[in-house]
């Protein structure tokens, strides 16, 4: 099965941008729909956005629409959210998350493959 690791977490300012990036090993990326979530402090993980395996069908949370982009590159193996405008209640550990059994899901259920997060930090 695949193995992922993400990167390009940190500490920012209100108003300032991220990209955050997920390599993906050890099988065809295509065969993976790929989604991030993330989890705040005492708070349950949540669904931040997801993308088909041809990157043709993408969704997001309400609160990140219009300001982060979710995005794939088969020839890296590697899919990216890119954060635009980021806000204090952004801050959190954030997950890229996999599965081969469908070619698109938004749900945590749907994904059994989890990289080990990256803190992402947005002070006011």
């Amino acid at each position: 099965q695949v193995q992922l690791v993400e990167s390009g977490g940190g500490l920012v300012q209100a108003g300032d941008s991220l990209r955050l990036s997920c390599v993906a090993s050890g099988r065809t990326f295509n065969d993976y729909a790929m989604g991030w979530f993330r989890q705040a402090p005492g708070k349950e993980r949540e669904f931040v956005a997801a993308i088909s395996r041809r990157g043709i069908t993408k969704s997001y949370q309400d609160s990140v629409k219009g300001r982060f982009t979710i995005s794939r590159d088969t020839a890296k193996n590697t899919v990216y959210l890119q954060m635009n405008s980021l806000k204090p209640e952004d801050t959190a550990v954030y997950y890229c998350a996999a599965e081969s059994r469908t070619d698109y899901c938004s749900g945590a259920g749907c994904y059994d493959i989890w990289g080990q997060g990256t803190q992402v930090t947005v002070s006011s």
